[in-house]
């Protein structure tokens, strides 16, 4: 079985920053690729940024310049570092992983909120 837990989300002014991290734990025998989506209250789930095994990146337009997704291979962790955060950056904020264990399987966290104030 696999585990996602999230942490780093809060309460941030308009401008601010905040990191949220993600670690993954369990019988995993390859990452293919870890990232971000998240979900405004009454909008469907969207995606942030994704980070493949290769390092290939993909960003949302709207967080484009202003997000940097990062991994620890070694801890099996993903970052996401945000930068000159918007209140419409406010939502649910989910990690997803792509993981081999004996099978590939499509795993998310829990959640994390952020709230940007303005």
């Amino acid at each position: 079985q696999v585990q996602l837990v999230e942490s780093g989300g809060g309460t941030v002014q308009a401008g601010g920053s905040l990191r949220l991290t993600c670690a993954a734990s369990g019988d995993i025998a390859r990452i293919n690729s870890m990232g971000w989506y998240r979900q405004a209250p009454g909008k469907l789930r969207e995606l942030v940024a994704v980070l493949g095994s290769g390092g290939n990146t993909n960003y949302a337009d709207s967080v484009k310049g202003r997000f940097s997704i990062s991994r620890d291979n070694a801890k099996n962790t993903v970052y996401l570092q945000m930068n000159s955060l918007k209140p419409e950056d406010t939502a649910v904020y989910y990690c997803n992983a792509k993981i081999t264990t004996v099978y590939d399987g499509n795993y998310w966290g829990k959640g994390t909120l952020v709230t940007v104030s303005s």
